[in-house]
């Protein structure tokens, strides 16, 4: 029988001290274990956070290093002996690498055990791993006290080859441990357990159990928890049994001690059940002989296309987007695991990732700032948050009057900060009228200014609340209204934040109102997009997809509704970006000088 403890951790970005005593206080809570753990395992960069970018130098660490730090942690807490199994940036022979110690701590058999490089390293949406490590080149089994394992990293088990290396090679246990940002919010996402989960780790979890059920192995995936620059670890570790069957499963968004025991003689009963892995063995050498002789295969000696042509790659074309309205919604979200993982967000952020307690928000009467009132609220408590009213001599009363509906009914503190005064000042000043477009920026850049001064006089971390569909149509002011440093729906469409304010229980009319910026009487933001916000959410949809006009066009919509999408999409691609800076030198910040903004 093995005790498997899987610890999964929120690390502080780049902390390794501080994140190293917090492991010494886990090593502390198996004194009293009963029974203790055999093995206990982290998630990938366990100790210093995933997106560390130019400071992987500076965390990286030898295998040795590494293990006497662990060693003194484990003397401190008087601890049972047991091995321990975490991710961790190395420096080995001169060069950096994302890898993954396995080590016996205590006893007399004390030292490391198993190394493993990780072998396939992201870099491809928001990962950039080849520009900071270099891969591994190898997977292989070790022994232990207690029986054969292999240990991989995130990526690894993606490639089904890596796995099933290790399983030919004879592990009984093949842990992964991994640092996966969540991604999806689609409803009806179901893990085995019939809970809703982002869509990532739903995935996540049928590759483990297919790992475990073709090779009849166990498998224990430790998953990293909390958030690095907006990016969300769920944690949701898992631990799968030989037939692929869900023995355990860690809690989402939260850290937790996830305990199993595993019966090592079921694995030989599995296999003889389903001896998929002894079919592997006695048939991969032929398969391999045969990849070998193939065009592209490793060897490229045989041609098999009749005449002896070298085989070329056809041209892929693109899928067909689903049509709309035939049983998918591709905007559809699950608002409760909406509501969940942004209020993480918010508390991890604010807190952890900032050092601060209370946040300040300017709150306008619209969905978008009550729906992030709500989310603070419950992320901070009310008595953390304070909603600025910031009137100007034309804004309509509707908007003071919805603004204090949500200020009453989440009972957090307010001010209401007339702007006119200020903002007229400026115009009398000019050396002309500003038109109404002007005069827009003028109070949208007036309000970030009370709203940072606030910041500042209350100790509280401004919050931004535009929505997707704003910042991708360029509709706001730079330096203005998405100025603030933490926004929780900056990566939600208006038709998915108009869903979670049903789902929060944001008053009706606040909902149902037409959205206005409110500088004209008469004002809405679709009369200025010319195209209604369902129809310009879905086309930004298909067009971040990767989708072409032509493609877009068949699914219901009008070449001029796509292409006004477009050129507001295209045009205001600076609006997303800090300043360019020329760059001169080999430091240039940003492009060769990298640090992440929690690091």
């Amino acid at each position: 029988m093995l005790h498997l403890a899987i610890a999964q951790l929120k690390p502080r970005k780049g902390a390794y001290a501080e994140n190293l005593a917090r492991l010494g206080e886990v090593f502390r809570s198996l004194v009293t274990s009963d029974p203790p753990p055999d093995v206990l395992v982290l998630s990938e960069t366990a100790l210093t956070g995933y997106f560390v970018e130019g400071g992987v130098r500076e965390l990286a660490r030898t295998a040795e290093e590494l293990f006497e730090d662990l060693s003194t942690l484990h003397r401190a807490a008087q601890a049972p002996p047991f091995d321990i199994i975490l991710g961790f940036y190395e420096l080995w022979n001169t060069r950096l690498h994302n890898s993954a110690l396995v080590a016996t701590l205590g006893g007399p058999d004390a030292g490391i055990r198993h190394v493993h490089r990780k072998i396939f390293l992201p870099t491809y949406g928001v990962f950039d791993e080849e520009r900071f490590v270099e891969p591994g080149d190898s997977v292989a089994a070790f022994d232990t006290r207690w029986g054969r394992a292999a240990v991989i990293v995130c990526e690894d088990a993606w490639h089904s080859l890596v796995p099933t290396i290790a399983a030919l090679d004879g592990a009984q246990l093949i842990v992964v441990v991994s640092a996966s940002p969540a991604r999806g919010l689609l409803p009806g996402t179901l893990d085995g357990g019939g809970e809703v989960r982002p869509t990532s780790l739903i995935r996540w979890e049928r590759t483990a159990q297919g790992i475990a059920g073709e090779h009849g192995v166990y498998v224990a995936l430790a998953q990293l928890v909390g958030f690095e620059g907006g990016k969300g670890f769920p944690g949701g570790s898992l631990v799968v049994g030989p037939s692929g069957e869900i023995l355990a499963r860690g809690p989402l968004f939260e850290e937790d001690l996830l305990r199993v025991t595993l019966d090592l003689d079921e694995i030989p009963r599995v296999r003889a059940e389903y001896p998929l892995l002894s079919d592997l063995k006695s048939r991969l050498p032929h398969l391999l002989d045969d990849l070998a002789g193939r065009p592209g295969g490793p060897s490229g000696a045989r041609d098999r296309r009749p005449g002896g042509q070298a085989a070329g790659r056809s041209a892929a074309l693109p899928p067909e987007p689903a049509r709309l309205g035939e049983g998918i919604d591709s905007l559809a979200i699950d608002p409760e695991l909406t509501r969940r993982w942004l209020v993480e967000f918010l508390r991890d952020e604010v807190t952890r990732g900032r050092g601060f307690t209370r946040a300040v928000l300017a709150l306008s009467g619209g969905v978008d700032s009550a729906v992030v009132a709500f989310l603070a609220a419950e992320a901070l408590g009310p008595d953390q948050l304070t909603a600025l009213r910031l009137p100007y001599k034309i804004s309509s009363a509707d908007s003071l009057l919805h603004a204090q509906l949500v200020i009453d009914r989440l009972g957090i503190g307010s001010e209401t900060i007339e702007i006119t005064e200020a903002v007229d000042g400026l115009i009398g000043a000019l050396a002309d009228q500003p038109d109404p477009g002007r005069i827009g920026n003028l109070c949208a850049r007036m309000r970030m200014i009370a709203l940072f001064d606030r910041s500042a006089a209350l100790g509280a971390l401004p919050l931004g609340t535009g929505n997707k569909t704003e910042r991708l149509l360029g509709y706001f002011t730079w330096h203005a209204d998405d100025t603030a440093p933490v926004n929780p729906l900056g990566d939600l469409y208006k038709t998915q934040v108009r869903a979670l304010a049903q789902h929060l229980g944001v008053p009706e009319v606040i909902i149902a109102k037409p959205p206005t910026a409110d500088l004209v009487a008469g004002q809405t933001d679709e009369g200025d997009f010319g195209i209604s916000y369902a129809k310009a959410d879905a086309i930004l949809h298909w067009l971040l997809n990767g989708y072409p006009a032509g493609k877009i066009v068949a699914l219901g919509f009008t070449a001029d509704e796509v292409e006004r999408v477009r050129m507001r999409l295209d045009s205001t691609h600076w609006k997303r970006k800090l300043p360019t800076v020329a760059v001169v030198s080999g430091t240039a910040i940003n492009e060769f000088y990298l640090r992440p903004v929690d690091y």
